[in-house]
Formats: structure tokens, C-alpha cells, sequence
């Protein structure tokens, strides 16, 4: 039954790991660019803006652009205090302008002393670590270490501590840091290994995974991401977090469908 399961994954991996399916999915934002700031600053906040529909987010996600002057490196780096104010109005969802504001502030000083945003993560980081739970917690950290810190913008940047499944954060690792040439994730971040990555656990990855029995444990949080990844790991110990595409493919097709077992 495993080596069937294992064979059904691989097939919906290659089905589903196609620039096709780029456009519907807030993976369409960093797309609109080529230089890795742009990449990772877009990225990053599309991923942190993504629950809801997908089409919002990517609507969203558009908005941001354009009040970045569709160019958010060179905004990040070189805005003034006043050019601020059209930010008060960006809301999506419990995502307020305060939360807003902040990770401006965060991009603003963290870009004016490092030239990305891997070092934030990989620096808490071991090659030998079995995967990014350090730098997910490390991360956390750096990113409210700003003075004045909006308590409420916490619950939008996950961290292994709160026993999250930290779905979002995972997600954006996986676009930096996963390399195959199908085009769809970006592969720019080469200190951290696609083997250590974690997979993204959202409401579609966790019913299929459940269905196919690769997930044992009856909460949704941070040791079924654990569980979950150990598991699609024996299939492919390089890179695990491949299987994202096949569980949230099928998972979305299960939900359009009503159904595919």
C-alpha cells in the first residue's frame, strides 16, 4: 500500500509542479519579478497574506505593489515617513494597518544592512540540523526585536514555540529555497537545504494527508508538521516538501470535485 501511496504522490508531484498552475496561486506575485529583493520581500508578504480565497490574496498582494510604486526594493530601501500614509488604508482580513506599518519598519532597517532576507533565517541555522525549526523560531525573534513592536502583529508571523503549524512561513521557505527547474519555486537561497525543509500543513494538505494515512496525530500544530513531513521524508529524503504540490493539489480537487478516492 506505501509503495502505491508513494507512486499516486509522485504522479499528482509532476501533474500539479507546472508554471500552469502559477497563475491562480499568490506564488503569481514574486513572479512578477526577477531581482531577489523584490523576490523575497513580495514573496514573503504574499505568503503572510495568504489565508482566504486565493484570488484576494493575490489581489491584496497586487495592491501592496502598487502603493510600493511597483518597485518594493527600491521603496523599502528609500521611503520617507510621509510616504507611509497610503499604507493606512491596506487591510486584509485581521491584517491591519499597524501590522502594515511594521513590516515596513521590519524591511526598512533590516535591507539597509543586509542584501537579503535569507540571513534571517539560515543564520539560526546548522547543516546538520534535521530541518528549520531553529530558523523559524530565530526568525520570529529578529523580525519583533524592533523597539515598539506591535504586540497584535505577532499572530500574523508564526513560530514553532506557539505550537503553530506555521504553514505560511513554511511556504515561503519552501518557494526560496526548492530548486528543480520546473519553474514554479524560485530556488534562490542555497544555505539552507531543500532536505530541512518543513511542509506548509493547511486545511487541504491535512485532509488528504489524514486520508492517506501519512498523518496520524488528532491536532493540527507544529508536531504533525513534524509527523507529516518525517513521513513523506522516507519517500524522498532530499526533498520532502515536494509532496506539497501533490497534497495540495489533490486536496483543492477534492474540494472542487467532492471527492478522489
Amino acid at each position: 500500500m506505501s509503495s502505491d501511496i508513494e507512486k499516486w504522490l509522485e504522479e499528482a508531484v509532476i501533474r500539479y509542479n507546472q508554471v500552469a498552475f502559477i497563475e491562480a496561486d499568490p506564488i503569481s506575485i514574486p513572479h512578477r519579478f526577477s531581482r531577489l529583493q523584490d523576490i523575497e520581500i513580495m514573496g514573503f508578504w504574499a505568503a503572510m497574506l495568504a489565508w482566504g480565497q486565493r484570488k484576494t490574496i493575490i489581489n491584496k498582494s497586487a495592491e501592496l505593489i502598487e502603493l510600493m510604486d511597483g518597485a518594493p526594493y527600491d521603496f523599502i530601501r528609500h521611503h520617507q515617513e510621509v510616504d507611509r500614509k497610503p499604507f493606512l488604508q491596506f487591510k486584509h482580513r485581521t491584517f491591519q494597518p499597524t501590522d502594515t506599518l511594521y513590516f515596513l519598519e521590519f524591511f526598512q532597517q533590516y535591507y539597509r544592512r543586509h542584501d537579503s532576507l535569507e540571513d534571517a533565517f539560515a543564520r539560526h541555522l546548522q547543516p546538520e540540523d534535521e530541518h528549520t525549526e531553529k530558523a523559524l523560531i530565530g526568525f520570529h525573534e529578529l523580525f519583533f526585536s524592533l523597539p515598539d513592536a506591535p504586540e497584535r502583529t505577532r499572530k500574523h508571523i508564526a513560530t514553532p514555540i506557539r505550537k503553530s503549524t506555521c504553514k505560511r512561513l513554511n511556504m515561503f521557505l519552501r518557494w526560496m529555497v526548492r530548486q528543480d527547474g520546473k519553474g514554479v519555486d524560485f530556488g534562490l537561497w542555497k544555505r539552507i537545504h531543500p532536505r530541512q525543509l518543513l511542509m506548509p500543513l493547511d486545511v487541504h494538505v491535512d485532509r488528504v494527508a489524514r486520508r492517506l494515512k501519512l498523518l496520524q496525530r488528532k491536532q493540527t500544530d507544529w508536531q504533525a508538521v513534524l509527523e507529516l513531513t518525517g513521513r513523506l521524508r522516507q519517500y524522498d529524503p532530499g526533498d520532502p516538501v515536494k509532496y506539497d504540490f501533490a497534497l495540495f493539489g489533490l486536496g483543492v480537487l477534492e474540494k472542487q470535485t467532492g471527492g478522489f478516492l
